[in-house]
């Protein structure tokens, strides 16, 4: 006796759902051998099972033939799905028969769940030894890709200094004071516990803060060097560290304050100094009037020398019309050495010889901070700035 069952294949789509439930012919599993032997029973279950999908097909004694799926002839090469389709109308857009659409289905290792389509997937047709695929390459989930060949491109520069955005992360705050402005400054006393040093997020205590006011911003600067001018010997203001910034909770004799965010360790001793606003990043690079030059007085958190991207002060500020953008080159001072061959053994100066670029990012009355922004050798305390 021949029975039918149901098979239900269910497709997804994000808010949608729907099933196509395909009859499939089956054997009842009752009757004695000869029964099941029967040919005209035989023949039935064989004619059923070759409309069924690949997955229920009887493997009777008469052999059958793989089904193919048929791409329609006006499925298109690449399809991008909008809102509102759902699978099946995808399917029967691409297949003659559109129940096949799970065995041309292809995963992309790129989809996370490769069981749903989204507004905006691509789907491409491509074919793999003669059996049609089909595919999501290209839309909001697939991470974009690009084919590369050689090539040769050349771009005209306007100019050799790299832009402001490029180095604005070597860039600082630093702090050049006078003695007295510096000695009366409120200082870091101590935390509430035996801490020496402390970081963003602790709360400390800082003397002669009287004329703070409550929630007031300070920078916290370390005491460096006073700087002298090396041809005149002029005292030129006091060198700081940056350290971070603090908030003035409570304001008094000796005040409770907060460090609110650090670029080293905070120490005892320690300054505050009024918060100044952060420094204009929009300013123009141009070169400086050719009259001026000057030398490297300090490098910036080194000892003997600083390379690209490392920064320095020089002996010139506000007062000789030094501004922020400004490039210099930079020179080493030439060597003065003894000449083995002359019979008085004679002092020769070398020339110099060109250290590379540097370009001023803070400026104050009379000196001002560089970042050197193209290197040929290391820059050195003593090496000329003049105009490029």
């Amino acid at each position: 006796m021949l029975k039918t069952r149901a098979t239900t294949t269910s497709f997804v789509l994000p808010g949608v759902l729907f099933s196509v439930t395909l009859l499939l012919g089956g054997c009842a599993a009752t009757g004695d051998k000869d029964t099941a032997e029967d040919p005209e029973e035989q023949e039935a279950r064989t004619t059923e099972a070759a409309d069924t999908s690949a997955d229920d097909r009887d493997t009777s004694s008469e052999e059958t033939t793989e089904h193919t799926p048929e791409i329609r002839d006006s499925a298109p090469e690449r399809y991008v799905v909008q809102k509102g389709d759902t699978l099946w109308d995808i399917s029967a857009m691409y297949l003659e028969e559109p129940w096949y659409w799970p065995e041309i289905w292809a995963v992309n290792p790129d989809i996370e769940n490769p069981h749903l389509i989204y507004p905006g997937d691509v789907l491409s047709i491509y074919y793999v030894d003669g059996e049609p695929r089909i595919t999501v390459d290209a839309g909001p989930r697939v991470r974009p890709t690009k084919r590369l060949s050689p090539e040769v491109r050349i771009e005209e520069l306007e100019d050799d200094t790299p832009p402001i955005s490029t180095l604005q992360s070597f860039m600082f705050q630093p702090r050049v004071l006078d003695e007295e402005t510096l000695d009366k400054a409120p200082y870091i006393l101590a935390a509430d516990d035996d801490r020496v040093i402390f970081g963003p997020g602790d709360r400390v205590y800082a003397r002669n803060a009287e004329d703070t006011e409550e929630y007031e911003i300070y920078h916290i600067v370390r005491r460096d060097e006073m700087l002298i001018d090396p041809d005149t010997g002029e005292e030129l203001g006091v060198a700081t560290i940056p350290v971070g910034e603090a908030e003035i909770v409570e304001p008094g004799h000796v005040a409770r304050v907060n460090i609110r965010r650090g670029e080293r360790e905070a120490v005892r001793g320690d300054r505050l100094v009024p918060f100044t606003d952060e420094q204009d990043m929009l300013f123009d690079i141009g070169r400086p009037p050719e009259d001026i030059d000057g030398k490297v007085i300090k490098l910036f958190d080194a000892i003997t020398q600083i390379g690209r991207h490392q920064a320095a002060v020089i002996n010139r500020g506000e007062r000789d019309g030094v501004e922020n953008g400004h490039v210099f080159a930079a020179f080493t001072h030439g060597r003065t050495v003894r000449d083995p061959v002359a019979g008085t053994n004679e002092e020769v100066d070398l020339p110099e010889e060109r250290a590379g670029e540097v370009m001023v990012f803070k400026t104050f009355e009379k000196v001002s901070y560089v970042l050197m922004t193209e290197s040929e050798r290391t820059l050195r305390e003593g090496y000329t700035v003049r105009h490029p």
